[in-house]
């Protein structure tokens, strides 16, 4: 593929000597066979043993069928490939040397593959500590490679491994961690392993080799190229710059990495959880502090963020909206932070269920933290206060991923977070990932993030669940809520809540994309009202394919009916009854947020239970789905899973259980057929927590 691109390719492979191996193990027992049952009988058969073979003949043996293997599969490509066998001392005589350089100089100007081994036929054992004033010694493909990158000056050289690439320590062991990027003054911290099952070399062999490289100009990726179907596309996923293996640089950055941040978030993490729910609360509450008092600090940083988006015109207006912060606004998350505080007093650790099992042996289950957060948002900087002070009060570690849009108001939000955070020592609790990361990359640390939670685009969540195969993703990709009319709606409600749903606040998640009019309603005061008002509000309207067919002249036809419009556009569409609306909702929606507007009781009722909505809502704008409105102070998203939280997720969805058993040297022997126990199972009343007078604050 890389070749076709126009790209430069050269192969060093092995593989002669266990070609050769078994087609001359082939040949002697064949010839072994052939003149034994001449001159012994059959019976003498099962007596027969290969001799032990010599490698240099394997090699004259094999050269041919590797040849043969590689020649049959690029020929399915149309791709030409050469070989080319080299030994050591075509690099250390200069004319040698010259003429490789020409030859495969040549090969790559034809577009031909060169296919390079050494001529193991030949070659004599490699000597060990052979290295000569700074040119690596060709002891194993490692070697080769690495000579041969720095003599042709490759860009990249890809080490195939039968690991996932270098460790700390041999990978076998409990705790090797990958390492994503190697520095030359690493070297002392790792540890190896036994050699690999298969070639000369080993895990050593082949640092050694990429430093070599790395040091002639060469970029080295060490990487698994073993199990093609698990690892994907490697060749090409390394030359696309995807995280994959072990990448050498002799740059090492300033800041820690992504695992090191995470680590440190966990660490810290699990001292959080542990502080006195007054301690969490006392650090949520200087936060909220801190916005009020930093708040020209953090307006002239969100000022910069906004002077750039608007230079560079790639944002739309409702992104802008979404990176712009206000006084109101900073205002309005300092309330939302305090409601958070005084929400955590009973989180962590509440008893939900106690059960005496038997006497002195009782069991209960309690809330505790879920571990580390991924919060991955776009161009929404308040978002980064508010999951903050969520993850504090949940006792949950936070590794926030942020748009490069909000970096300056980022950077110093996540500044005041670590401030109020280092009150009570748990400063690294909360980390902000700065660095370049693919999010694909971020969504490999299954070993370290326990729950994602992506705030942004339909696409931003999409690529996210897609990517995250082992992790658990919170959120939804759509938010296209509709507010059905229904014919017995009353007039001023329809116009306040079709308004507030649509006009308040278009790019919100929970705004209406489409409304749903009962057929009856067509050509009626109400119908002028809502479409006079809609003008009036500047709302674009598309029509939905019968609502079209009612009208003369109609607006634009809509090109799909679930469209998330996130601006003031919305789609109108007819239905004959409540019950239609319902499956239009359920065909097209994305079970978020969906609103009836009727007066009759019977009607709303049916909606509200049949509905497989996150939030359902009967005479009420759908932009009440918002953790501030719901009394939990803020939210981390809305989620429209059917597993864990749903709809708007405040502190409570943050929290997991664990069960504690509290016994006196109880055993399970005690309670089996002769044993002297029975079980009692009496629940036990549980203390529930005190009612919190929560006030709901609208963002603006």
């Amino acid at each position: 593929m890389l070749q076709n691109q126009g790209r430069e390719m050269m192969i060093v492979t092995s593989g002669a000597v266990a070609f050769g191996k078994q087609r001359l193990r082939h040949e002697i027992l064949l010839s072994q066979s052939v003149r034994q049952a001449l001159h012994s009988g059959q019976n003498q058969l099962k007596d027969m043993s290969v001799p032990v073979l010599e490698a240099r003949a394997c090699a004259a043996a094999g050269q041919s069928g590797l040849m043969a293997l590689y020649e049959a599969m690029f020929t399915q490509y149309s791709t030409c490939t050469a070989q080319v066998l080299v030994t050591n001392l075509d690099f250390h005589d200069d004319q040698k040397r010259q003429n490789l350089n020409s030859t495969l100089q040549e090969l790559l100007r034809m577009n031909i593959v060169p296919i390079i081994n050494t001529n193991d036929a030949v070659v004599p054992p490699p000597e060990p500590n052979s290295d000569l004033q700074g040119v690596i010694s060709i002891k194993d493909n490692d070697s080769l490679a690495a000579r041969l990158a720095v003599e042709m000056k490759a860009d990249l050289l890809i080490a195939l491994s039968d690991v996932e690439g270098l460790y700390d320590s041999p990978p076998g062991s409990d705790d090797a961690k990958l390492i994503d990027i190697f520095y030359p003054g690493d070297q002392q911290s790792i540890t190896y392993g036994a050699k690999s099952r298969v070639g000369l070399g080993g895990m050593e062999a082949k640092v050694k080799a990429a430093l070599w490289a790395l040091q002639g100009g060469t970029s080295v990726v060490i990487a698994n190229g073993t199990h093609p179907k698990v690892t994907g596309h490697v060749i090409t996923d390394i030359v696309e710059g995807k995280k994959v293996g072990t990448f050498f640089s002799e740059v090492k950055p300033a800041g820690p990495t992504v695992e090191q941040q995470t680590e440190m978030a966990r660490n810290s993490g699990r001292t959080l959880a542990a502080l006195h729910p007054d301690q969490r609360g006392a650090i949520i509450c200087h936060l909220a502090d801190l916005l009020v008092e930093k708040k020209e600090e953090i307006l002239a940083a969100n000022k910069t963020d906004m002077d750039l988006a608007a230079n560079a015109g790639q944002l739309s207006s409702a992104l802008l909206n979404r990176l712009s912060l206000s006084p109101a606004k900073l205002n309005s998350l300092a309330i939302g932070l305090r409601q958070i505080a005084v929400a955590s007093q009973d989180s962590v650790g509440r008893v939900l269920r106690r059960t005496r099992v038997a006497h002195n042996l009782e069991l209960e289950q309690i809330t505790v933290p879920i571990g580390v957060l991924l919060v991955i948002f776009e161009a929404r900087p308040d978002c980064l206060p508010q999951v903050s002070a969520l993850a504090i009060a949940s006792g949950n570690a936070l590794l926030a991923k942020g748009g490069k849009e909000a970096a300056n108001t980022n950077r110093v939000l996540h500044e005041l977070t670590q401030e109020a955070l280092d009150i009570h020592g748990v400063k690294e609790a909360v980390q902000l990932v700065s660095t370049r990361e693919e999010v694909e990359d971020l969504c490999r640390l299954d070993k370290m993030i326990d729950l994602i939670i992506p705030r942004g685009s339909s696409q931003l969540v999409r690529n996210i669940q897609r990517a995250a195969k082992s992790i658990p993703v919170l959120g939804h990709s759509e938010g296209i809520c509709h507010v059905y009319v229904d014919s017995e709606a009353a007039i001023d409600k329809v116009i306040k809540i079709v308004r507030d749903s649509k006009c308040d606040y278009p790019a919100a998640c929970n705004a209406m994309e489409t409304l749903l009019m009962h057929r009856d309603i067509l050509r009626t005061t109400l119908f002028d009202q809502i479409i006079d008002m809609l003008r009036t509000e500047r709302v674009k309207i598309h029509a939905g394919p019968r609502f079209a067919s009612y009208l003369t002249f109609s607006p634009s036809e809509v090109k799909s009916l679930r469209t998330e419009y996130g601006d003031l556009e919305c789609c109108i569409e007819v239905v004959d009854s409540m019950q239609e609306a319902i499956d239009h909702i359920h065909r097209y929606g994305s079970s978020h947020t969906d609103v009836i507007v009727t007066e009759n009781e019977d009607t709303a009722e049916q909606f509200l239970q049949q509905l497989d909505s996150a939030c359902v809502f009967w005479n009420a704008s759908s932009r009440f789905a918002d953790g501030y409105r719901f009394g939990l102070g803020a939210e981390v998203g809305i989620s429209t899973a059917r597993i864990h939280a749903r709809g708007p997720v405040g502190l409570e969805g943050l929290l997991t259980t664990k069960w504690v058993l509290r016994g006196d040297g109880h055993t399970a022997a005690d309670f089996s057929e002769h044993g002297t126990l029975k079980y009692l199972h009496e629940n036990l009343p549980v203390t529930q927590p005190q009612p919190r007078q929560m006030v709901a604050q609208r963002e603006d």
